[in-house]
C-alpha cells in the first residue's frame, strides 16, 4: 500500500507537526507531501522522509510569508499529482484536504480545524489589517470559503482532534467526525521525583491576541501572586510593557526549563479557547493542575474540582474567583498524571490506525453473486446540502 500525507506547511514544530511524526510511525513509508518546507526546522523524523513541495515553495520569500501565498494553495493542492497512492492522510489546520486523490483511493483528513481564519477567527483576522488590505481579504476569504466547501467532498471520512472541532466540521462542512485526540509526550513530563510546588502560577503559551494571557496578567495585577510567562509572540512587547511587576516573561524557554517550571508551579493558567490544549494535558502530566477557561477542547481532557477549576466567562473578574476557589481546593498529583496517561503517543497511534483501517474496509468492493462487485448506489444529492450541491 501506497501512503501520501499531506500537511499544510511545515516551518516548525508545533502540535499539528507532533501529529504528522506519529502518523509517520503508523505508516512509516510514507511520502509527505506540504506547500513549504524548511527542513532545518523540523525534527530528525520528519526530514528523514521524503517531502515534496508544491509551488507555492518554490516562490520568492515563501518560507516566512507563506501564508501570503494562501490563494494560490487551493490551485497548488490540486496539481499535485497523487494518483499511485492508495491511501492519502490530509493533515488540515490551513489547506492540506483538497488534492485530487485515485478514483479507488481512500482520502481520510485529520482536521485540527477548518481554517480559523475563514470561519470563527476572520473577524478578529480582518478587523487587524488597513481598509485596503481588509478589501482585498474579504474578496479571497470569500472564494476560499467556496472551494473550501467543495473541496470537503473530496475526503472520505473526518477525523477531529476533539468534539469541539468536530462539531465544528459538522457546522462547516456538514460531515461526521471520529475523534482522535492529538498526541502528547507524556514521558517527557512525567518522569523523575515529584518537586515541592512553588508560590507561582505559570503561563505556556504564544503570546497573540486570541490567546488571552493579557486576562492572566490581569488577574493578578494588584495582588501578591506571582505569574511566570513562558513563550513568545507578536504581542510579547506589549504586554510587557503593560504588566506589574509580580509578572516575569521568560521568553521562549528550551524543553528542559518548561519541565521544570511544570513541576514546580502551583498551577497553569489557561485563559484561552483552544482546539484541544496540548499544554493542560503536559501539566496534569507534571502533576500540575490547571486553571482553564470552560470552553472548547478542553472540555474533552479537564473536569471542573478534578484537575483543577473551570470559568465560564472570559474576563478577568471569572479569571480571578476561579483561582481563589481553586486555592480552597486539592489536586493529587497522581490523579492528574492519571488522567494525562489517557493522551499518549501509544494511544493515538492505535486509535488513527483503528480508524484509518475501518474506512479503507468499509470502501473496499464486495464481491455480489456470480463473483461481480456490487457497487451500492450513492445517494441523491439534497437540495438543502450546499456540500452535495457543490
Amino acid at each position: 500500500m501506497k501512503v501520501a500525507i499531506v500537511h499544510y506547511w511545515l516551518v516548525g514544530m508545533r502540535g499539528g507537526e507532533r501529529v504528522l511524526e506519529q502518523m509517520l510511525q503508523c505508516y512509516p513509508d510514507a511520502d509527505i507531501y506540504t506547500h513549504v518546507y524548511d527542513r532545518s526546522a523540523v525534527s530528525d523524523a520528519i526530514a528523514a522522509r521524503p517531502v515534496r513541495e508544491s509551488f507555492v515553495g518554490r516562490l520568492p520569500g515563501a518560507k516566512r510569508h507563506y501564508q501570503k501565498y494562501l490563494p494560490l494553495m487551493p490551485r497548488a493542492l490540486e496539481e499535485l499529482d497523487l494518483s499511485a497512492y492508495d491511501l492519502v492522510l490530509s493533515s488540515e489546520s490551513g489547506p492540506a484536504k483538497g488534492v485530487i486523490a485515485a478514483p479507488d483511493a481512500t482520502h481520510i483528513c485529520y482536521c485540527h480545524s477548518p481554517m480559523r481564519y475563514l470561519y470563527d477567527h476572520y473577524p478578529q483576522y480582518s478587523a487587524g489589517m488597513g481598509r485596503l488590505q481588509r478589501l482585498v481579504f474579504s474578496h479571497v476569504a470569500h472564494r476560499l470559503r467556496q472551494w473550501d466547501l467543495a473541496s470537503a467532498a473530496r475526503v472520505d471520512r473526518f477525523i477531529a482532534n476533539s468534539h469541539f472541532i468536530a462539531r465544528r466540521i459538522r457546522r462547516v462542512y456538514g460531515r461526521a467526525a471520529d475523534v482522535v485526540h492529538p498526541p502528547v509526550d507524556l514521558a517527557a513530563f512525567g518522569g523523575g521525583e515529584a518537586q515541592p510546588r512553588q508560590d507561582f502560577y505559570l503561563v505556556v503559551s504564544q503570546l497573540v491576541g486570541y490567546k488571552r494571557v493579557d486576562l492572566a496578567i490581569e488577574a493578578v495585577r494588584g495582588t501578591d501572586r506571582r505569574l511566570i510567562v513562558a513563550g513568545k509572540g507578536e504581542a510579547m512587547d506589549a504586554l510587557r510593557a503593560s504588566a506589574p511587576e509580580n509578572v516575569a516573561f521568560l521568553g521562549a524557554v528550551p524543553r528542559e526549563r518548561l519541565i521544570e517550571l511544570y513541576a514546580t508551579a502551583r498551577a497553569l493558567l489557561f485563559p484561552g479557547e483552544e482546539d484541544f490544549g496540548i499544554v493542560p494535558i503536559e501539566a496534569l502530566a507534571s502533576g500540575c493542575p490547571v486553571i482553564a477557561l470552560g470552553r472548547g477542547g478542553v472540555l474533552d481532557t479537564l473536569q471542573d474540582g478534578v484537575t483543577g477549576t473551570l470559568f465560564a466567562e472570559q474576563s478577568v473578574p471569572a479569571l480571578q474567583a476561579a483561582i481563589t476557589r481553586f486555592e480552597h481546593g486539592d489536586y493529587p498529583a497522581e490523579t492528574l498524571r492519571r488522567i494525562a496517561d489517557t493522551y499518549s503517543e501509544a494511544r493515538f497511534r492505535t486509535r488513527f490506525v483503528d480508524v484509518v483501517s475501518r474506512v479503507m474496509a468499509e470502501n473496499q468492493e464486495r464481491p455480489a453473486a456470480g463473483g461481480l462487485t456490487a457497487v451500492p448506489p450513492a445517494a441523491p444529492p439534497r437540495p438543502d446540502d450546499p456540500i452535495a450541491m457543490a
